[in-house]
């Protein structure tokens, strides 16, 4: 028996707080206060009863917006669920994660399985964000990559490919994220730039500038699923720490890594320093966040830089 519950969701269509609309350079806390974060300290700890539950008596800790990671938890019964065809995993106490990406479309459907037998569809509205973009009135520069490159970056393509499919046992996903640097907030993510009427490729994490050397530390616990060997051509030393659940985070431009593959990290642990590596302009941290394949915004799961006296 298929049943489809559509009011209760619908119901998320609701505002999910500041967005972005501004064009212009954003630095500083001006960009963290315009990214369209969660309010409050603890995004994940939200309490459940922030929203109502849905038909199926699923609840959620937020509503569903572009880049958003949510907390969810399933009632007795459940067995198994996806959204949009993909495996949501299940922890033994019914709690899961939702992520969605930066361009979810505005509709998805979480498909609920009861141990009867009965699957329900959940369509889910997923309330859009403003993504502050840049207009050049000049092409990109650059052209087709050369073969010589792109014999370096396929290998490395595979490696991050490979690393995003070992999944891990931690359990760092439950718990509230820290950031792993502090500084000046120097790129957002979502963040655009359009040449000549194309639009080039959205910024992918959220930067933190420093100086070189600064120490970085895991902002959650979880295992270290890649630890590059050498430098990437764009990332350039690239330390990779699966949460679990699905959830994974990438550090960027690193001047030293500083442990291993496989090796588990605690939130807080110095797990490599701010560097300049691969493609960047200067010394910085490039966090970058996905679940399962969606990337998200890390500034939705961490305080405001402004609320730590950066």
């Amino acid at each position: 028996m298929v049943r489809i519950g559509i009011a209760a969701s619908l119901m998320f269509a609701g505002s999910a707080g500041a967005v972005l609309a501004q064009a212009g350079p954003v630095r500083g806390d001006a960009a963290v206060a315009t990214s369209g974060q969660a309010s409050g300290p603890d995004f994940l700890a939200r309490p459940f009863g922030a929203v109502r539950p849905l038909s199926s008596g699923i609840r959620l800790s937020g509503p569903p917006v572009q880049g958003a990671l949510l907390r969810g938890k399933v009632p007795t019964g459940v067995v198994a669920l996806d959204l949009d065809g993909v495996k949501v995993p299940l922890a033994e106490d019914g709690e899961f994660l939702l992520g969605f990406h930066r361009d979810a479309p505005t509709l998805g459907v979480l498909t609920v399985n009861f141990a009867d037998g009965t699957v329900m569809a959940e369509p889910l509205a997923i309330e859009p964000r403003s993504w502050r973009r840049e207009f050049i009135a000049i092409a990109a520069r650059g052209g087709v990559p050369s073969e010589a490159f792109m014999a370096r970056r396929k290998p490395e393509l595979e490696m991050i490919a490979a690393a995003r499919l070992r999944a891990s046992d931690s359990t760092g996903w439950r718990q509230p994220f820290i950031w792993p640097a502090t500084g000046r907030v120097s790129g957002i993510f979502g963040s655009q730039r359009v040449y000549a009427g194309e639009p080039g490729a959205f910024h992918s994490g959220v930067d933190v500038a420093g100086p070189t050397g600064t120490p970085i530390v895991a902002p959650a616990d979880g295992v270290v699923i890649l630890a590059a060997p050498t430098p990437f051509s764009l990332e350039g030393n690239l330390l990779m720490i699966d949460h679990g659940m699905g959830l994974n985070s990438a550090f960027l431009h690193l001047s030293s890594i500083d442990v291993k593959d496989g090796e588990r990290v605690r939130q807080g642990q110095q797990i490599g320093r701010i560097g300049a590596t691969g493609r960047a302009t200067g010394p910085h941290l490039h966090w970058s966040m996905k679940w399962n394949d969606a990337r998200i915004d890390p500034q939705n799961l961490v305080p405001a830089m402004s609320a730590l006296g950066k």
